[in-house]
């Protein structure tokens, strides 16, 4: 009882078929997810195919506008950004371009193509949209300093007109007082 030993009595190998098939269920994934990285891999390179196309179109905005972003992204959708708010992903079918804008309405499909110049003419297009914006933000601001100034003006002139009416009619009350006290002196 409490000093012998037992013997070394190994139990007999029972199949365990849940522990198996958890063993062919992480192989399985393995060789899904070595797919998966692979179609990922290849929706990259075309990405970087696309954004080697766009060089000349970068290269031809002035260095002062700070409008556009350009990079690929390689996150479980991989993009290729062109700024803030526009990308192209790759469909469902991996081989077509979409070039999407997301909106306050959700996304909205600008372009689709299996073509790269295509794409590339979209993009275009889009960028040129978006310089246009550009300046006629800046003319609107440009217009909107002139009549901010011109309202700065204004409210200054009728502050100072305010003012001197309040002294001028302090004068003329004292005036006034000074009057009437003279007039009614015993």
């Amino acid at each position: 009882m409490w000093g012998r030993k037992k013997a070394d009595v190994k139990p007999a190998e029972t199949p365990q078929p849940l522990k198996d098939a958890v063993r062919e269920a992480r192989i399985e994934a393995a060789e899904r997810s070595g797919v998966v990285v692979d179609l990922r891999d290849a929706d990259v390179a075309r990405l970087e195919l696309l954004n080697d196309a766009l060089n000349p179109l970068f290269e031809e905005i002035p260095e002062n506008v700070e409008l556009f972003d350009r990079g690929v992204s390689k996150g479980d959708v991989p993009r290729l950004w062109v700024d803030m708010v526009a990308h192209v992903e790759m469909g469902h079918d991996k081989r077509q371009y979409r070039f999407v804008q997301d909106t306050r309405y959700g996304r909205a499909v600008l372009a689709e193509s299996y073509e790269v110049a295509a794409v590339v003419e979209a993009i275009t297009r889009y960028v040129a949209r978006r310089l246009v914006e550009r300046e006629r933000a800046m003319a609107d601001d440009a217009g909107r300093g002139v009549a901010q100034t011109v309202l700065r003006l204004d409210r200054r002139r009728r502050r100072w007109r305010a003012i001197w009416i309040f002294i001028l009619g302090l004068v003329v009350g004292i005036g006034a007082l000074f009057a009437l006290a003279m007039l009614t002196r015993p």
